[in-house]
């Protein structure tokens, strides 16, 4: 039996963590398949994502401390030997680089792949060194998540060939729901006749959310905003909109575990952010129906149906104009169809394992 191991950064909700575990869930069941996580013991790893608990035998947490960490190299190393991995396949940089030392001794028994999920990440001179280290240490097999990273990564690597994979979500899980139902479930109270804009991201200046507050208060008052998420901007943001006296217009609603839900009680889904990789937030909230409106940055672009809408800017009267464009009611079926033909997790994970085990063009 072959034995893949996923070496991620950490594991907690968020886009690179959910393609991952997308890719333990459709994984062929003759392989073995891991994910190791650098950060975070196992146990901690598990009860802090509901979502894991039915891999947690196959999750494995090495609890690396702060700062560069030789001991985190030799643990990894442990867990490649220890499993008889025949695959490792590294997400992100720091995981990149530590998979690489660590199979310095496996080198011509284990097979590495590496995948990069953005590209922004390269424009620092520090993380194109490391890339290009790594890169020299292990020669991974490297992919990329979007056309837009795999340029990005030959305009910087010039000759060293990338595969482009696409993510994928699980359609069978993000589905077409009621509107009322969904909202009743996340106990929203909201008027009769209102439109619900959602935001699904970290509260984090990159990600936009004050310019959709800014855009809100150019609309008319029957537009609601949902932002489902955490970080370090929520007061910065809860003070905008009292700035703008839209208390009753934008809900905080925190970490959301039942993201369908969240989605389902949309009329429109839209991401402002100032950069992206390959967003699976869009493709999730077209699996459920909802159009989106998304600022074109990284592969933004690659994620949109026809029935959604990209815009050149983040701008609040560009966000507004184009929120005011797009029908806000009804489900959209040939968004969803258009995540069932170009982004399904399943499709996703079969071309990964052709690219491990017969060495084929993507």
């Amino acid at each position: 039996m072959k034995t893949i191991i996923h070496v991620v950064q950490h594991l907690s909700p968020g886009g690179l963590e959910t393609m991952v575990l997308n890719m333990l869930s459709f994984s062929d069941p003759h392989y073995r398949v891991f994910i190791c996580s650098m950060e975070g013991t196992s146990q901690h790893i598990v009860a802090s994502w509901r979502q894991l608990l039915p891999f947690k035998h196959q999750i494995i947490g090495l609890n690396k401390p702060q700062g560069i960490s030789l001991s985190t190299i030799k643990n990894l190393h442990a867990v490649f030997k220890d499993n008889q991995a025949d695959i490792v396949h590294s997400h992100h940089i720091g995981p990149l680089l530590y998979a690489s030392c660590a199979l310095q001794r496996h080198q011509h028994l284990i097979k590495h792949i590496h995948t990069e999920h953005d590209a922004w990440h390269l424009n620092s001179y520090k993380h194109r060194f490391i890339h290009y280290i790594a890169l020299l240490l292990s020669n991974p097999t490297v992919v990329a998540d979007a056309d837009f990273v795999c340029q990005k990564i030959r305009n910087i690597f010039k000759s060293y060939p990338i595969y482009t994979i696409k993510n994928g979500i699980n359609p069978s899980r993000f589905t077409v729901g009621n509107k009322l139902h969904a909202r009743d479930k996340l106990a929203l109270a909201l008027p009769t006749g209102s439109i619900v804009i959602g935001n699904a991201a970290r509260l984090e200046t990159v990600k936009g959310q004050h310019h959709l507050i800014e855009a809100l208060q150019l609309l008319p008052s029957s537009f609601h905003l949902l932002l489902a998420g955490s970080g370090s901007t929520r007061s910065e943001l809860q003070q905008l909109v009292h700035q703008y006296k839209l208390e009753h217009r934008v809900h905080f609603l925190g970490h959301i575990d039942d993201m369908p839900t969240f989605y389902q009680a949309l009329d429109l889904f839209c991401l402002p952010s100032n950069n992206e990789g390959f967003p699976l937030s869009t493709l999730e909230a077209q699996a459920c129906g909802i159009p989106c409106i998304a600022n074109n940055v990284g592969g933004v672009s690659e994620t949109l149906s026809t029935d959604s809408l990209l815009v050149n800017d983040n701008t609040a009267i560009t966000l507004s104009d184009a929120i005011k464009s797009i029908p806000h009611h009804g489900i959209r079926h040939d968004a969803r169809d258009f995540i069932l033909k170009h982004n399904h997790a399943q499709t996703m994970t079969k071309a990964y394992e052709q690219l491990y085990f017969s060495g084929e063009n993507i």
